[in-house]
């Protein structure tokens, strides 16, 4: 099963998304300039489904 992990965080520095904070558990806080707006970013995801969902609440325009 593939891991999205590696490439949504390169995706969201690449459009200039920023690290704020860790979260609870495994999960970490970015802001989105374009949707100026926070967006939680799971340190394990597996599921396409959820990575498109971090790319639609950031403002990204990116599916996998």
């Amino acid at each position: 099963m593939p891991s999205f992990e590696n490439s949504v965080r390169s995706i969201l520095k690449e459009n200039g998304c920023c690290f704020l904070r860790h979260g609870k558990g495994d999960h970490d806080i970015w802001f989105s300039p374009l949707t100026n707006r926070n967006v939680t970013v799971d340190s394990k995801i597996k599921s396409r489904f959820t990575a498109n969902a971090i790319m639609k609440q950031s403002g990204i325009v990116h599916r996998f």
